[in-house]
């Protein structure tokens, strides 16, 4: 997998630049604040990273960012996860930015999330950015960096599995254990929730049917009122309306045999009068069930008194009878709390036991892979002009309960030693600026190896290296990008000589406002561009004959390399 192509748009100082990138090393080199590290801004915003709209271009409304990248299909699962088409081993970002901070991104024109973009950038690039340094001075980090080059995430999560049945457990055995006075109170508190909500006699939907019926009640004498006078106007005697369609109806049969449209009218009258007659029994129903009694309303009232305090203290009928059910439950488990806390105490002895196994077979494969760790890292660090140096990781037993934390049974911190007999020592004490920087990348080589991304990108990682230190770093650099690509950024002549492909960044101001322009460099412009960075702004002949042999001496190295 690599980079091939990176447009970018209004982003910082730069208005527009495409950078097509080549297989190996690809160095960025310019003044200082002509913009090189907004490219790698560039990259980690089109990869996944969060972003603002702090980095607009002055004046532009949006800014975006698109990356094409060449993989193998095979290579990257997060295409079939996330059901999205990978085509002929294409892979195209684009991440945009508007001035109101939303931001929007696109795999092979489908929109996916940040977080989606982050797992897939995960895969194509490995950022080293120049806080990674500080990261390998926090020796919180240590064991991670340990664990991710062992590759220990099966046995690490085979503990961290029985390490939270512990603490589960742990939980469980606090949630039973109280002291005496404390366990009466809950069961007095239990008792007498679990004695207020039976006595209720609850049924879901009491209260509102009971509400219902209440109003109805005190609205009797107006609805008796109303119901009477219906009831009286469709059966009250021969003047009622059953009456009347009862009288038209005979009329109409009379005569109904000399005409058939009579007929039908005679027999819609008789379904009129059915249902004239279904409406008066009804009424007349109703009107029995208005005929209520003084005390059946003082019933009804008392009845809703009650619901109302058991629903003001636990919610609607159903909360209260659920809570019913774990008052009782509660109570039985509290009771029977002796027992209980006698079970978990010889569980959580096995659960324990276990944790505590897993931890120990975690930290066997943790000081195999510490050796390995150590010797390769050496190794690294002698090609980058530290031979003297001693690189150990020290283990401690954790000092927590039962000898274990939610990472396993140790605590890891990576120690160093800058010269020959000097005793290895905490690395934030003992390493220079330039040493950390080639600790740094001797790690980052090593863990590489252990992975599958194809791209690898350092900004400025020559932070205080000069000299021949400077030129086995550069070396360092050549020789990952055999197997790789590899993006950095750089100060220095010896760096940037081993490039595959070389990129200038130069800054200029037009009409008050500055602009940055990413340029590939031919020969002749790299002989310049390492002689600036060699002599200064005044470049001489020697300068430009010194930039030639770096060059050619760069190329006798890579070609080696090749061979």
């Amino acid at each position: 997998m690599r980079i091939k192509l990176l447009h970018i748009e209004n982003i910082a100082v730069i208005e527009k630049a495409d950078i097509e990138f080549a297989p190996g090393l690809n160095v960025l080199t310019g003044e200082t604040g002509a913009g090189k590290s907004i490219v790698i801004d560039a990259l980690t915003a089109v990869t996944g990273a969060r972003v603002s709209r702090e980095i607009i271009r002055t004046g532009a409304d949006k800014a975006a960012v698109t990356a094409e990248f060449s993989a193998d299909d095979e290579a990257l699962p997060w295409f079939a996860d996330n059901d999205i088409d990978l085509e002929d081993g294409e892979i195209i970002i684009t991440r945009k930015v508007t001035a109101d901070g939303k931001s929007t991104c696109r795999v092979n024109g489908m929109p996916v999330s940040a977080a989606q973009l982050r797992e897939l950038g995960a895969e194509l690039i490995d950022i080293h950015g120049q806080n990674d340094g500080r990261k390998l001075l926090d020796e919180s980090s240590h064991l991670t960096y340990l664990d991710a080059f062992g590759d220990l995430s099966v046995a690490l999560n085979a503990f961290k599995a029985a390490y939270k049945k512990m603490r589960d457990k742990q939980a469980d055995i606090e949630k039973f254990s109280m002291d005496a006075d404390e366990k009466t109170r809950r069961i007095d508190a239990l008792k007498y929730q679990i004695d207020e909500i039976e006595h209720a006699k609850l049924k879901p939907g009491e209260q509102d049917e009971l509400t219902a019926r209440r109003d109805l009640m005190r609205n009797a004498s107006k609805l008796t009122e109303a119901v009477e006078t219906a009831f009286e106007s469709l059966y009250g005697g021969d003047n009622g309306a059953v009456a009347q369609i009862s009288t038209a109806q005979a009329a109409l049969d009379r005569a109904a045999g000399y005409s058939e449209a009579l007929q039908s009218l005679g027999e819609r009258l008789t379904d009129a009068r059915y249902t004239v007659q279904d409406i008066s029994d009804s009424l007349r129903d109703l009107r029995a069930e208005l005929d209520f009694s003084p005390d059946a309303f003082d019933a009804l009232e008392d009845r809703l008194d009650v619901l109302r305090r058991i629903t003001r203290k636990y919610g609607s009928e159903q909360d209260a009878l659920d809570r019913l059910a774990q008052s009782h439950t509660e109570l039985a488990d509290i009771e029977d709390s002796s027992d209980r806390l006698e079970k978990l105490s010889n569980e959580l002895d096995a659960c324990v036991k276990e944790a505590v196994a897993f931890a120990e077979a975690l930290s066997i494969e943790r000081r195999a892979a510490a050796e390995t760790l150590e010797k390769r890292v050496m190794s690294e660090l002698a090609e980058l002009n530290m031979p003297g140096v001693e690189f150990k990781a020290e283990f401690t037993a954790v000092a927590g309960e039962h000898g274990l934390s939610a990472s396993g049974g140790d605590d890891v911190r990576f120690l160093m030693s800058a010269n020959v007999g000097q005793a290895p020592g905490r690395i934030s004490r003992i390493a220079s600026g330039g040493e950390l920087s080639r600790i740094m990348l001797a790690l980052k080589n090593v863990l590489s190896a252990k992975g599958d991304t194809g791209t690898m990108v350092f900004d400025e990682v020559d932070a205080g290296v000069s000299g021949i230190a400077a030129q086995r770093v550069g070396e360092k650099l050549a020789k990952l990008a055999q197997n790789r690509q590899v993006l950095c950024v750089t100060h220095l002549p010896q760096i940037a000589a081993m490039a595959d492909m070389h990129f200038e960044i130069q800054k200029s101001v037009t009409d008050g406002e500055t602009f940055t322009h990413v340029i590939a460099l031919d020969l002749e412009g790299r002989k310049q561009e390492i002689a600036r960075l060699s002599g200064g702004e005044n470049i001489t002949a020697s300068a430009l004959t010194s930039a030639e042999e770096q060059l050619a001496s760069a190329e006798g190295y890579k070609q080696v390399l090749r061979d």
